[in-house]
């Protein structure tokens, strides 16, 4: 047995059970290993950042971490943007980096000899290169224990091709995992205290306890108590709609996080931070906490904050589930120019129970979440880490870890070519994907941001930095040169027609929508 196969059995062993993988000459031992080991999938992505995506988007519809296998520095750094999302979201994945052999190393004009260690150390929490071949598998079995971590975590190991290549004594056994760490029963006790205070109280929740046992506990928190429900703009994921609690999202910009702030006295911080601002602005607040306001905290990230909410509801008495969605079915819109509000009424209207929706819209997003927040129930992911286009790459692990739910991402048409090569391995894995993307065929969110940050009197040059008309980007030819069925609607009736026909079958599909308006 060689150290790759050696790092593949312990990863199995570890339960890692997928692979995404974009390889390269010092992985291929590596990559043949995989055919030795049938408890590990390898999925082959056309760009990196879809690898990372892909594992974000697996992680945060399991709980557990997918391998990623990336080559040297280069092939980590095209892979960045996604790992930082997954970073900001808490998730855990497992990074494989190959590197040249180590007797290679001392050559720095080798073309692909990079500070490697200065590469994967932004996005990582746990970073080791391997040394010996002997070492490869107890450094994986380390890696995957440090992936798991509460809440989890980036964890990178970086693997020369000559400990791939040399004989190692076999697999090393997987690493115990420390749960969640419990909260102490006084935090509780103290929490409970705050809340019978009489003061305008919220709870600001993030992380797995946006999921459907944390959800229903701070419902029946907030139905004895008064409290608001509240989540960040930039959460994970999210089980909603029909039959839980509703959860308000805190808005997107800093005036309108101040107003639906406005007169709170007191936040519990349920395993999520103070919040602020996206954004620095010109005479606009970045800390948007209201004056006066105390801020408690019942949850870290690291901590259970399910069961810190189980507890503070028990402690609290609170036993009635209090007020639940009640699905709200949309009219279907006339027949009319598409704008996000239809979409996002037809989509609601359409939607399927127990559908996964990834979402990284933003100047679209207001329209499409006015109906969905009412629709069926189903899990959200969304964007953390501001770094745009993953919503069709974390759709791929979505449709992987979950492939008896029907997946549908939302991107705009500026973010998708951060990402469009996923759509190739929604066709290669037949995956059960709709990827709409919005297209209104510039940069909208940036023109909308030119005039918050003060860049008055934009002229032609400008304005041309922020303009996709010039070609046009054809998406129903990209998706279909990759095996992709596509269509394009521009109006209210052809989105309908086709997102229930995307409904109704299985495997991967793509719509334009034109936003003319």
């Amino acid at each position: 047995m060689n150290g790759a196969e050696s790092l593949v059995h312990t990863l199995a062993d570890s339960g890692v059970e997928i692979c995404f993988g974009n390889p390269g000459t010092s992985e291929m031992h590596f990559v043949a290993a995989l055919d030795r080991e049938p408890r590990m999938r390898g999925v082959l992505c056309l760009f990196e950042g879809v690898v990372a995506g892909a594992a974000d988007g697996y992680a945060r519809m399991t709980g557990k971490p997918a391998a990623t296998l990336l080559h040297l520095g280069p092939g980590f750094a095209n892979a960045i943007s996604f790992l930082h999302n997954a970073r900001k979201a808490g998730q855990p994945v497992v990074n494989i980096v190959g590197d040249h052999a180590t007797a290679h190393a001392k050559y720095i004009q080798a073309p692909l000899t990079s500070d490697i260690m200065a590469i994967c150390g932004g996005v990582s929490d746990w970073l080791h290169q391997t040394r010996t071949a002997g070492e490869v598998a107890g450094d994986g079995a380390r890696c995957v224990q440090a992936a798991r971590a509460a809440p989890g975590q980036i964890a990178t190991l970086v693997l020369p091709a000559d400990c791939a290549w040399s004989d190692a004594s076999g697999p090393a056994k997987p690493l115990p995992v420390a749960p969640p760490k419990m909260v102490d029963s006084a935090v509780i006790d103290r929490i409970a205290a705050a809340l019978k205070n009489g003061k305008k109280t919220a709870l600001l929740m993030r992380g797995r306890c946006l999921e459907r046992a944390g959800v229903e506990a701070a419902g029946r928190i907030a139905h004895l108590t008064g409290a608001r429900l509240l989540h960040d703009y930039f959460t994970p994921r999210m089980t909603r709609g029909e039959g839980l609690a509703e959860v308000e999202r805190v808005p997107y910009f800093a005036e309108d996080i101040v107003e639906a702030l406005k007169g709170l006295e007191q936040i519990v911080l349920v395993g999520a931070p103070a919040p602020v601002t996206f954004f620095a602005y010109p005479d606009k607040p970045s800390w948007v906490t209201p004056e006066g306001c105390d801020l408690l905290t019942l949850a870290e990230g690291q901590d259970d904050a399910v069961g810190a909410l189980v507890a503070l509801a028990d402690s609290l008495g609170a036993r009635a589930p209090g007020p639940v969605m009640r699905r709200v079915v949309p009219d279907m819109p006339g027949h009319a120019a598409l704008n996000p509000f239809s979409m996002g009424a037809i989509i609601a209207r359409l939607m399927p129970d127990n559908a996964i929706l990834s979402d990284d819209s933003l100047t679209a997003g207001m329209g499409l979440q006015a109906s969905l927040k009412h629709g069926p129930l189903h899990d959200w992911m969304v964007l953390t880490g501001g770094a745009i286009g993953d919503a069709p790459p974390m759709a791929v692990g979505a449709g992987l870890a979950c492939p008896d739910r029907k997946v549908i991402a939302v991107t705009g048409d500026g973010a998708a070519m951060y990402s469009l090569q996923a759509l190739w391995t929604m066709a290669r894995e037949r995956l059960d994907v709709t990827v709409i993307v919005c297209a209104n065929r510039t940069y909208n969110i940036l023109n909308i941001e030119l005039g918050r940050v003060g860049a008055l009197n934009p002229g032609p040059k400008t304005l041309a930095m922020l303009d996709l008309h010039d070609p046009v980007l054809d998406f129903v030819k990209m998706a279909e040169g990759m095996g992709v069925e596509a269509s394009r609607a521009e109006t209210t009736t052809e989105f309908a027609a086709q997102f229930a026909d995307a409904m109704q079958t299985k495997g991967p599909r793509l719509i334009e929508a034109v936003f003319n308006a």
